[in-house]
């Protein structure tokens, strides 16, 4: 085998025998690295009184403003009986109101209420605590970012 500087070489090839071994699936190291994530967001997000679910709605609305509900679950691939319970008590902690649309009216559309506008400042400080907690360089995260960007759209293409 031939190395070319700069260039990692190829992993050795999986024995038949050792395909099953949790250490070498990646779903598992997905569904680890999934866990650490949520117990991370768990305490970053207790002050804010936000689930991860509920903030992942909130940085949707926060970067694009008012949204119906289709829209933000085709986001954050979730499905409309995730998402409408999470909406509501977005809306009962009155962070968020859900109003029919215009257009549409069988389309609703969410709505940052004033204090939920207001909880974006306090949430500014989680992106970086989670960035410092990762110990990973810029280059490393936005390379993980684009690897699971691409895996993602590869396994949802291939359902």
């Amino acid at each position: 085998m031939t190395t070319v500087p700069g260039v990692p070489p190829e992993p050795p090839a999986l024995r038949e025998e050792e395909l099953l071994r949790l250490d070498h699936q990646v779903c598992f190291s997905l569904h680890a690295a999934s866990r650490a994530f949520g117990g991370f967001y768990r305490q970053a997000l207790k002050d804010l009184g936000l689930t991860y679910s509920q903030y992942l709605v909130m940085l949707v609305l926060w970067e694009d403003g008012p949204q119906p509900v289709k829209v933000i679950g085709e986001r954050l691939h979730l499905d409309s009986g995730t998402l409408s319970p999470l909406l509501k008590r977005l809306e009962t902690a009155g962070l968020a109101r859900r109003e029919r649309s215009r257009e549409d009216e069988r389309s609703v559309v969410i709505h940052l209420t004033e204090e939920g506008a207001d909880l974006r400042e306090r949430a500014l400080p989680v992106p970086r605590a989670l960035f410092a907690a990762t110990g990973l360089s810029m280059e490393e995260v936005l390379a993980l970012q684009d690897t699971l960007g691409r895996l993602t759209a590869a396994l949802d293409a291939g359902r």
